[in-house]
């Protein structure tokens, strides 16, 4: 079973210091919903006032339409687990996931039958008699979404629980944890810094900055299509040129930057007009070698700083006017051809790639 998860009008204060200001949010029952941004944004808060460990200054919440004012943790429909995930370290696996059955006094026969069905759920079957210790990274994570689901909990919060694993462990748990939510059925709520986290995971994502949400879409949409400077310097790579409206076209907005005169797509509901301070991004999969002198929009001039070499990607590192860092990059097909330091080239942006914003604070500020 699986709930809505209502946020009106939640602020949090810490004396002079607001940590969440003003949201109102709906995440829908049996969604995976990820609340994203970098450290301090507010995140962790939310997801403290969702459980209960923390009162909003005002507002409120409610899960399944009911109210939670004044109801505590232990009261909710809901389940947290930590980035440190607190498995018991004397306990076998099973008495672990069992653990909160034990509590409520259901029969040590019924916690052992729930808990190996919850062991096949997140792909553990037979592991219930080993210690903690004896467990990988990757199966402690699921032993930790296990003990939280035995309290058949409406909602289950995460809070940067990979945060602690390798790379390619990371990588892997994205795909488990989406699985077993979609096996679950149950509302999953997630806290991480991590873009590629949320983006692969999630059906929505919310991008925070100082205690504000400053945009919800899908992963595609919001790495796409931001509606503001910090989105889109914060999600993924970016190129940012800074500059002024000169003409509205009737797709396109045109900039005047330091690089040259750029076209890009607007976004949504836009309000830019001529004059208007702007940024146009580019991301640098969007950028590409000048093949034709002629009738070619949207060329810079850069030297090549250096190129990095990624596996599957080669990033070009430019220098621009006025020393601008700029980012290409090209898939490693093989045919990549390497550039010498200090070498001239002539780049361009597809208009259709790039998008222009109003100027705003960036992730890097």
């Amino acid at each position: 079973m699986s709930a809505d998860v209502t946020l009106e009008n939640i602020t949090v204060k810490f004396d002079d210091f607001t940590a969440v200001n003003n949201t109102d949010i709906t995440i829908k029952g049996g969604e995976f919903f990820s609340f994203l941004g970098p450290s301090g944004c507010g995140k962790t808060t939310l997801l403290r006032v969702i459980s209960g460990f923390q009162e909003p200054s005002q507002g409120r919440v409610l899960i399944g339409g009911n109210d939670m004012t004044g109801i505590g943790p232990n009261k909710r429909p809901t389940a947290l687990i930590f980035q440190n995930l607190a498995l018991f370290p004397l306990m076998t696996v099973w008495e672990n996931i069992a653990f909160s059955l034990e509590v409520k006094g259901v029969s040590k026969t019924k916690c052992r039958k729930r808990a190996e069905e919850l062991l096949e759920l997140v792909a553990m079957p037979g592991q219930g008699d080993k210690m903690v210790n004896e467990l990988s990274g990757g199966q402690r994570q699921r032993v930790a979404v296990a003990r939280a689901l035995a309290a058949e909990p409406e909602v289950l919060l995460l809070d940067e629980p990979l945060s602690a694993l390798d790379l390619k462990l990371r990588q892997h748990m994205r795909t488990e944890l989406r699985e077993i939510q979609q096996r679950a059925g149950i509302t999953f709520i997630y806290i991480t810094h991590d873009q590629g986290e949320a983006l692969t995971m999630s059906d929505r994502v919310a991008v925070m900055r100082e205690g504000v949400i400053e945009q919800v879409e899908e992963g595609t949409k919001v790495y796409d299509k931001p509606v503001t400077a910090f989105v889109a310097s914060f999600v993924g790579e970016n190129n940012a040129f800074h500059g002024t409206v000169s003409n509205i076209l009737a797709a396109k907005i045109v900039v005047s930057t330091d690089s040259g005169v750029l076209e890009a797509s607007p976004a949504e509901g836009s309000s830019l007009k001529v004059g208007d301070k702007a940024i146009v991004f580019a991301r640098p999969e969007a950028m590409s070698f000048v093949k034709r002198r002629n009738l070619v929009k949207n060329v810079i001039n850069t030297e090549v700083v250096h190129q990095e070499f990624e596996g599957h990607f080669w990033h070009l590192i430019l220098q621009g006017v006025n020393g601008l860092k700029i980012k290409m990059s090209q898939i490693n097909d093989g045919t990549t051809e390497v550039f010498e330091e200090g070498k001239k080239i002539k780049v361009q942006i597809d208009p259709k790639l790039a998008v222009v914003l109003p100027s705003g604070p960036l992730a890097a500020e």
